[in-house]
């Protein structure tokens, strides 16, 4: 059944053309993935959908049976209100339940009087239904919901108490998506829900999504996350849409294969027009009635084809090349014990780093863990509590900063780089700008008037000029579209200088990437391979065992350390019993939860005070007993 639909939607600024009679269906239950270039039109045509934009024509169906839930990029909250206040919001019809619960129950211990049997009957009978309604839509289970959603985007028990107002744009967008996912609407509308969360939030979220039983469709940059969600791609280019039934990287290879057949068609078209052309010009030469009757019945031949449009092309991405221009020592990165506290709070302790050229790493870790304070440090704008940091001869190192302070808002895009580079020339500098896309006179705008992805690219472009050596990237593909990340990409599988970058793109750490550094309170702990390979190490601790044994390891160290696996083996084989355990506990806590409630709908209960003060009584002490084993099994399966 269709839930959503477009027919010859057109959208236009100007002579700006962004949606070009756009048309689409999407079915219940399906999950679609929106990709394009920057600017391509998705956000546009999410506000169509949602009715915040007119269109310039056509028509757009949503089914008014269906509840629509909608994510921007753009966001506002209630600012005097509490994390976990925001979120209770949701579920109001609930806690105005149990208001009316509230009254009914102090009602309900009031002495019993015969001569107002009536009145007593009624308040248990709507206490029961209510309890009963109140049972049906989770009430007592919606607050452990919003403890687990919370959890599993990034946020603590401490912070639910934090004021809106205080919160950063990442944890205000991350609290508006908590919300909506809780509000559980029918037909979900993301709009880049990946964008502020750490690696652990994202899988978080892929996971919670593909049991969504709703109609999802999503816009974002992060192949990985539309892999792992996405059963359809929805390409917009040129203001046109291409619908594709597969996910991302399988899209990849039937447009490939698309694109080549329509080329194929084309060309071939083209070659026989060519052909007739030339054979209605040769008649025509001849000059002589019956050669210029059939010249002119191929004329109409030819101009009843239908004319097969040239396939799209893709736009063209940045050209990126990094370069050294000098090559380093062997050794490029030495950090022993680096440790660094901010006053009672330590990021990191331990730290050991032994970084030779050529290597291309990736650090992650938990968002707050410091990951970007250690590359401050390696470049020397911060300085560690304790321990010991040294570059290796001749290195040069190029810093990337996601937040791009570096860059003067004042100052125009041309000058901004050659004020940095002042020995190019015009020409050189032009042709670089132009290579990131910046021709014309958009080469003389402001800083201040750019976008997210205008800014990277200014950056990326400032660092492929320097010929730095050592390259430290910190979230490099944040604002960039697909195009511009594959281009991205490119440059560094070809770069010969070494590499540590900072990144929640799967994808991209899956493609660039032959080590992973995972930084922890206590230290760095190092995995040789992919994205893909720490997660299944982290997984299955002794998948890789027999591979990765480094030589010179004493019998010593390795029984050591099989001892230490097989003790976090114990751990996790007692953690997965404790929860099974405590789920049998709770299954059958509400099955006796269940007898109690069914036993006020007895005469010889609610008729009797005495018995139905108890029975109410047993009912809230099993009530506390099934919150508090939620809690707990909640905390095991969090850890």
């Amino acid at each position: 059944m269709i839930v959503i639909g477009c027919k010859d939607i057109h959208k236009s600024y100007g002579i700006d053309v962004i949606l070009n009679k756009i048309t689409f269906s999407i079915n219940e239950g399906e999950k679609v993935g929106l990709i394009g270039a920057n600017g391509a039109g998705k956000s546009t045509l999410f506000k169509i959908l949602i009715g915040a934009l007119d269109r310039d024509s056509g028509d757009v169906f949503i089914d008014k049976n269906k509840t629509l839930g909608y994510l921007s990029q753009h966001l506002s909250l209630e600012m005097d209100t509490t994390i976990y206040e925001e979120l209770l919001k949701v579920f109001s019809s609930l806690t105005d339940m149990e208001h009316k619960m509230n009254v009914l129950e102090e009602k309900m211990n009031e002495p019993y009087d015969a001569s107002r049997a009536e009145y007593h009957e009624k308040l248990i009978k709507d206490y029961t239904t209510l309890t009963e309604l109140y049972n049906n839509r989770g009430g007592y289970t919606y607050k452990a919901e919003i403890s687990r959603v919370l959890k599993g985007l990034g946020f603590t028990e401490e912070d639910f108490d934090k004021s809106i107002s205080i919160l950063s744009g990442g944890q205000k967008t991350r609290v508006a998506l908590c919300k909506l996912l809780l509000t559980n609407p029918d037909i979900l509308l993301l709009d880049e829900p990946t964008n502020h969360l750490d690696l652990e939030a994202i899988e978080w979220l892929e996971e919670y999504l593909k049991a969504y039983k709703g109609t999802i469709v999503v816009i974002s940059h992060d192949r990985f996350f539309l892999d792992a969600i996405t059963s359809h791609t929805f390409e917009i280019m040129n203001g046109n849409i291409h619908t594709f039934n597969a996910p991302y990287t399988k899209f990849l290879d039937l447009r490939k294969k698309e694109y080549e057949s329509l080329l194929k068609a084309y060309n071939l078209q083209q070659s026989e027009i060519k052909r007739q052309e030339e054979i209605i010009e040769k008649f025509k030469s001849f000059n002589r009635e019956k050669s210029i009757k059939a010249a002119e019945s191929r004329e109409k031949a030819l101009a009843k084809i239908e004319r097969i449009d040239a396939p799209e092309k893709k736009a063209k991405g940045s050209k990126i090349k990094f370069e050294t221009q000098l090559k380093s020592g062997n050794d490029v990165l030495f950090g022993e014990k680096l440790c660094k506290s901010f006053g009672e709070k330590t990021l990191f302790n331990n730290v050991n780093l032994d970084v030779k050229r050529g290597e291309k790493l990736a650090l992650i870790g938990e968002n707050g863990r410091g990951k970007t304070t250690l590359f401050k440090i390696i470049m020397d704008e911060e300085t560690p509590t304790s321990g010991v940091k040294v570059l290796g001869k001749n290195v040069y190192v190029g810093y990337y900063d996601q937040e791009q302070s570096n860059l003067n808002e004042s100052k125009t895009i041309i000058d901004e780089v050659w004020d940095e580079f002042p020995t190019l020339t015009t020409t050189q500098i032009r042709n670089a700008l132009a290579s990131f896309l910046f021709t014309s006179d958009d080469v003389f705008k402001k800083i201040n008037l750019l976008s997210g992805g205008e800014k990277c690219r200014i950056n990326l472009l400032k660092l492929m000029l320097s010929k730095s050596n050592f390259l430290l990237l910190d979230e490099p593909t944040n604002h960039l579209d697909i195009m511009s990340r594959e281009a991205l990409e490119e440059a560094i599988l070809s770069y010969d200088g070494t590499l540590i970058v900072i990144s929640h793109d799967r994808y991209f750490l899956n493609k660039v990437i032959d080590k992973i550094l995972e930084l922890n309170e206590d230290g760095v702990k190092e995995f040789l391979g992919n994205y893909t390979y720490y997660c299944d190490k982290k997984k299955n601790p002794h998948r890789y065992e027999g591979l990765e044994e480094i030589q010179g390891k004493t019998k010593t160290q390795v029984a050591e350390e099989r001892k230490k696996k097989r003790e976090i083996e114990k751990e996790l084989k007692a953690k997965t019993k404790k929860i099974k355990d405590t789920e049998i506990e709770i299954a059958n806590l509400e099955e006796t939860l269940n007898e109690f409630q069914n036993m006020l709908c007895l005469e010889e209960i609610y008729s009797n005070p005495e018995k139905s003060q108890k029975v109410n009584k047993d009912i809230s002490e099993t009530q506390n007993q099934i919150d508090s084993l939620y809690e707990l099994w909640e905390t095991l399966s969090m850890e």
